[in-house]
């Protein structure tokens, strides 16, 4: 197993370092299926639209039928179909980056495999983990799942929308889950249906963005021919 994860790294630093040449932010999604990570990829595209350039790795085990989704709004999407695997990796991601033109992107969104376990184990070469709560899901899930919260960067609470009709969820409790985990993640909590709470978010990848590219001041933002 550490050869394996050893491995890994290794190829998650040269992605880093791919996407750091070009400027560009890497976010890695990460919650339990149906947790709304598509949604909110939907909704966050709307909402840059005309500010950023975006790109998205889609991962599940099987269908492309979320990265069609994100075509469908004119954003290139690369589907990784993991087949039994329960997790993007490293080395994935880097195939996927040979599908995608990065010259003149600013965000690589990359949607981890709908699970609660697995994918925190691995580093993809992203600058962010963002790890999604669904408010149906119940309020507990950070203490019961603290790997997954713990290398959350931020947690967002998605479908607030429910909140007035789900009244077992408090997202006080949720926090307080959180903060137990010695995690300082910034949590935000949000409705991609109704768009409350997204503007807290947009702020977020605006900020992360400026980071990335403050401590990469020669990013070349027009590289062409390069691979991988």
């Amino acid at each position: 197993l550490k050869g394996l994860l050893d491995a890994n790294d290794h190829q998650a630093a040269h992605n880093r370092e791919h996407f750091e040449r070009h400027g560009v932010l890497a976010v890695n999604l990460m919650s339990s299926p149906g947790a709304g990570k598509t949604a909110l990829l939907e909704a966050t595209i709307d909402a840059l639209d005309g500010e950023f350039c975006m790109a998205v790795v889609e991962g599940d085990l099987e269908t492309e039928n979320d990265a069609e989704r994100i075509r469908k709004k004119g954003v290139p999407a690369v589907q990784i179909s993991t087949g039994s695997a329960c997790h993007l990796d490293a080395h994935m991601v880097h195939s996927a980056l040979h599908e995608l033109q990065l010259d003149g992107v600013d965000v690589v969104f990359i949607e981890n495999v709908g699970n609660l376990v697995c994918p925190a184990s691995f580093d993809l070469g992203q600058h962010c983990n963002v790890t999604l709560l669904s408010t149906p899901e119940g309020h507990d899930k950070p203490a019961k799942y603290p790997v997954m919260f713990r290398a959350a960067d931020v947690v967002v609470i998605t479908k607030a929308d429910l909140l007035p009709v789900l009244d077992d969820f408090d997202p006080q409790y949720a926090t307080t889950c959180l903060r137990e985990l010695a995690s300082q993640a910034p949590v935000l909590s949000l409705s991609a249906r109704s768009g409350s709470g997204l503007p807290e978010w947009l702020d977020w990848i605006r900020r992360e963005l400026a980071s990335v590219r403050a401590a990469q001041p020669q990013a070349n933002r027009t590289v062409a021919g390069e691979s991988a």
